[in-house]
């Protein structure tokens, strides 16, 4: 049996408030996007990133309830040059969204910076120095 990581899911306690945050990363959804329990977003090279309200988890029979503490995922955003990880990151401050790392050079090569998507999850922005 072969296997292949189609999509990566994303629980959402308000659709149209993780779409703004995502469309502000590049991501495109059609305006009526916004009113569906269910929306993907098909990446370069085919992978899919899916959106789901909690209702629409819950209605698979789960007892799903928020997850506590500190996210266990990290979707990462390449950046063309440094100076647009710096701009990402304060363009997403502005908007609200709450910055959990303000940019910095990382010892690993890599401008760097990490925001919280509405739902609390790391979205980390990065590009290659120099």
């Amino acid at each position: 049996m072969n296997t292949k990581l189609d999509m990566i899911g994303i629980v959402v306690a308000d659709m149209p408030r993780a779409l703004a945050f995502y469309r502000e990363l590049g991501l495109e959804f059609a305006a009526e996007a916004d009113e569906q329990p269910h929306v993907e977003a098909t990446l370069p090279g085919g992978l899919r990133l899916g959106f789901d309200t909690i209702e629409t988890v819950r209605s698979f029979g789960l007892e799903w309830s928020t997850p506590t503490g500190s996210s266990r995922i990290h979707l990462a955003f390449h950046c063309d040059t440094p100076e647009g990880v710096d701009a990402v990151y304060e363009r997403l401050i502005e908007l609200g969204y709450p910055g959990t790392r303000e940019p910095w050079d990382a010892f690993w090569g890599q401008r760097y910076a990490v925001v919280a998507d509405p739902d609390g999850n790391g979205v980390d922005l990065f590009a290659p120095l120099g």
